[in-house]
């Protein structure tokens, strides 16, 4: 069991690898855009882009290459900047995270500052939002689902099925379109933006409303989906009827055995879905200016920061594959059954 489960730790930190390297390559292989702050920003971070490896300056201009951007000083001053070869880059950006884990300073969000000081201070943000989104996703999905499989083929499971169908359906930058509409602007109950750290606490707890609906509700639906099915699938099985003609109840047979069984596959599905949620929250945190990690990514995307662009996209790769591990490991010790085929 140590030996799978190092196999496949050690097999996702080489994609993680295989990814942001294939990243970095074809991001470098696109046109540099000029630094469009003020003479003494541009050069300082120009000098940062040097010491990291990635570019080189010249007080002449090069013959048969042109320059990535000409700074000129007060005093007339000249430097030109050239960019390295982008084997070469790539090279120097492995030893820099390696050995200094330096992943260089922004460009343009906040000119000169370290790309994982950016990160870290918005990653908190992010977490917030989608851990809060599980805990209310989880409990009322399963609990839907659960509902709608005892309550197989009347009202109840037809309402909740059409709900669920029409809520899975809605894109998420409907959803919160129509919750700004329905909720801010019509009926002005709730902030139209994401609050401010200066804002009270109350305004603070209310912006939690809207973000967290549109990312539960997909949740919710999926879940409910989920559990409805496994359990009915449970509930028509052979041992479940054998368990009702030894004399148990409806009510016991359901909670001994429907139940326990029915979870098996949708507990660790919950760690798959965390991460989804994760990457559709890009969406949601532009639309409604929320100061988290999935903004950011779109923001360095629009304004070519690459060294917060690199940070960004690897904290979705390492806990997108990570989860996957723990999705793969979960099964093993929630189903006794693959413990013993991993020992055999």
């Amino acid at each position: 069991m140590w030996k799978y489960v190092l196999k496949r730790v050690l097999l996702a930190l080489l994609t993680a690898f295989i990814i942001l390297s294939l990243t970095f390559v074809l991001i470098k292989l696109l046109p540099v855009k000029k630094h469009m702050g003020r003479a003494p920003e541009r050069a300082a971070y120009y000098s940062e882009q040097i010491r990291l490896g990635y570019i080189y300056s010249k007080d002449a201009p090069e013959e048969g290459s042109d320059p990535v951007d000409i700074v000129v000083f007060d005093d007339g001053t000249r430097i030109y900047y050239y960019q390295m070869p982008v084997l070469s880059q790539y090279f120097s950006w492995i030893e820099n995270i390696v050995l200094h884990w330096d992943w260089g300073v922004s460009k343009t969000i906040e000119p000169n500052v370290k790309a994982t000081v950016i990160i870290g201070g918005r990653l908190l943000t992010s977490m917030k939002i989608n851990i809060i989104s599980v805990i209310v996703s989880v409990p009322i999905g399963i609990a839907l689902g659960i509902w709608a499989a005892l309550k197989k083929n009347t009202m109840v499971d037809h309402i909740i099925s059409t709900a669920v169908m029409v809520l899975i359906s809605l894109p998420g930058f409907v959803l919160i379109t129509f919750l700004l509409l329905l909720l801010c602007y019509n009926t002005p109950l709730l902030p139209t933006q994401w609050p401010q750290p200066t804002d009270p606490t109350s305004q603070k707890v209310l912006g939690y409303i809207i973000p967290v609906t549109c990312l539960s509700l997909g949740s919710i639906c999926g879940y409910c989906r989920f559990v409805r099915a496994e359990l009915c699938d449970v509930l028509a099985s052979d041992y479940l009827l054998l368990a009702r003609t030894k004399g148990l109840t409806k009510r016991q047979a359901v909670m001994r055995h429907a139940l326990r069984n029915a979870m098996v596959p949708i507990f660790p599905s919950i760690l798959a879905e965390f991460i989804g949620i994760m990457g559709g929250s890009m969406v949601l945190e532009k639309l409604y200016g929320i100061t988290g990690i999935g903004s950011l990514f779109v923001d360095a995307i629009g304004s070519e920061d690459y060294n917060i662009l690199f940070v960004d996209m690897a904290i979705f790769t390492t806990i997108g594959l990570l989860a996957g591990v723990l999705l793969d490991l979960s099964y093993g010790f929630i189903d006794p059954r693959i413990r013993m085929g991993a020992k055999k």
